[in-house]
């Protein structure tokens, strides 16, 4: 569980669903966590904590950074235990359309991933907006490095390689609705990855989320994740699925 520790150290506040940084406060925070345990016959414990923070650092300008972390044991044997941290920084958020840089790390312990990191920029579409709801698609492109663990893959174009470099392009699409006078509040985040070099090499994840408010400050949440990547160490499935059932902490 080290890399739990890590986690709370990209996110300090620990106060996801997700954060809209156009909106005009200066600071927001929100944490997520779910799981599910199961004991006797079949042992089996899946937890997931992610957190959503944004700030203005200068005028105009504001940063972004989502942290999740991911953990799956069954019959007492580690099969998942990742760490994911997405950085933006935006240049102003409150225009139809506007700028931004990021930069990302990633492990993978299922994909045998030691290292991926990411660094890009690109331009964001705002299709709607208002207080609490919004819809909006981003264009980038960034250079990626992985390292892995292993060097036998499921596409022998790769075999033998240590490290995958390529510059990548990525549509993302993320949103978030609130129904039945905020009884029911529905998120979504998804992005499409391909290799600007390499055909075979390409990626998807759909995030979803259903919250019900029981506080101010809390709500229960669902959660989806269903996540594909076209090279994968040998003998590995491309898609990984987890549903999960926990709380929303959020400072707003």
């Amino acid at each position: 569980m080290r890399k739990l520790l890590y986690f709370l150290i990209l996110s300090p506040i620990l106060l996801s669903a997700q954060i809209n940084e156009s909106d005009t406060l200066k600071f927001k925070a929100r944490l997520s966590l779910t799981g599910f345990w199961q004991g006797g016959n079949v042992e089996t414990l899946i937890f997931r904590a992610k957190s959503d923070i944004s700030f203005v650092p200068w005028k105009k300008w504001v940063f972004k950074t989502q942290n999740s972390y991911v953990y799956q044991e069954f019959g007492k044997s580690k099969a998942d235990e990742d760490i994911l941290s997405l950085n933006f920084l935006y240049l102003n958020p409150d225009r139809k359309v506007y700028p931004l840089l990021l930069g990302f790390i990633s492990t993978n312990f299922r994909r045998k991933i030691e290292l991926r990191s990411l660094v890009g920029a690109g331009v964001t579409f705002q299709l709607f907006q208002n207080k609490k709801d919004w819809l909006k698609f981003s264009l980038t492109s960034e250079y990626e490095q992985t390292t892995f663990n292993e060097t036998d893959f499921n596409r022998s174009a790769y075999d033998g390689s240590e490290s995958i470099n390529t510059w990548r392009a990525t549509l993302w699409v993320n949103g978030r609705y609130q129904l039945f006078k905020k009884r029911l509040i529905i998120t979504h985040e998804s992005y499409f990855q391909p290799s600007l070099e390499q055909g075979d090499n390409w990626r998807w994840q759909t995030d979803l989320g259903l919250e019900l408010p029981v506080w101010k400050f809390l709500n229960f949440k669902i959660n989806y994740l269903r996540t594909f990547e076209s090279v994968v160490i040998a003998n590995q499935k491309e898609e990984d699925q987890f549903l999960t059932f926990g709380f929303t902490l959020k400072t707003y």
